[in-house]
């Protein structure tokens, strides 16, 4: 049988004193005793492994959270790209002109029909095809620093899948610049092709 004992200690009012069991040394462990006759705590090794443990897993998030912008921003460049590649082959199949608009002073772009409606998103039913990086937490550490489609933020794409300018003009030049950080990146749509293009 373990006794309990009370240790002799200076008496704080309002503290509750918890009895020690002490057990002699024929007593096992599973009688639920301390055979050294102490409260059980954690080992040097215990502590150390823990330590390690803690110290891995600080060295696999903190990269992570420092390429989240090099992240968001591929992430925000393959979006843009397919959602031109969307708009174009949306041109093709219907047999009329869908365009890209960018809103530089928004960080947002949408997909606008013929009539210059913009189109209803096909995934989110009910709402229309508008991406805002600014209100995406997925995306909102990234910039649109520069849209110039000759000159204008418009990309517009014919029944052929050819761009023009948001003039009407045959496209000459298309470029998109994104940054998040120290991370910057183009998309590039090409004349005549429409070719489509991600670089660093």
């Amino acid at each position: 049988m373990c006794q309990y004992i009370k240790r002799r200690l200076v008496k704080i009012p309002g503290l509750t004193y918890l009895p020690v069991r002490l057990c002699s040394s024929h007593q096992s462990r599973a009688a639920g005793c301390d055979l050294h006759g102490r409260d059980s705590g954690f080992t040097l090794i215990e502590i150390l492994i823990v330590v390690a443990i803690i110290a891995i897993a600080a060295m696999v998030v903190v990269p992570m959270v420092g390429s989240a912008a090099s992240m968001q921003i591929r992430s925000a460049a393959n979006m843009i790209a397919a959602d031109m590649e969307y708009a174009k082959s949306m041109a093709i199949s219907r047999g009329q002109n869908f365009s890209v608009v960018f809103d530089k002073a928004t960080e947002s772009y949408r997909i606008k029909d013929q009539s210059g409606s913009t189109i209803m998103n096909p995934v989110k039913k009910g709402f229309e095809y508008v991406v805002d990086f600014r209100n995406d937490g997925r995306l909102n550490k990234v910039d649109i620093v520069d849209v110039d489609f000759d000159s204008t933020n418009e990309v517009r794409f014919d029944y052929l899948g050819s761009p023009y300018n948001g003039s009407g003009n045959p496209l000459n030049s298309g470029i998109i610049n994104l940054q998040a950080g120290g991370t910057s990146m183009t998309v590039t749509v090409e004349p005549v092709t429409g070719y489509i293009s991600i670089t660093d």
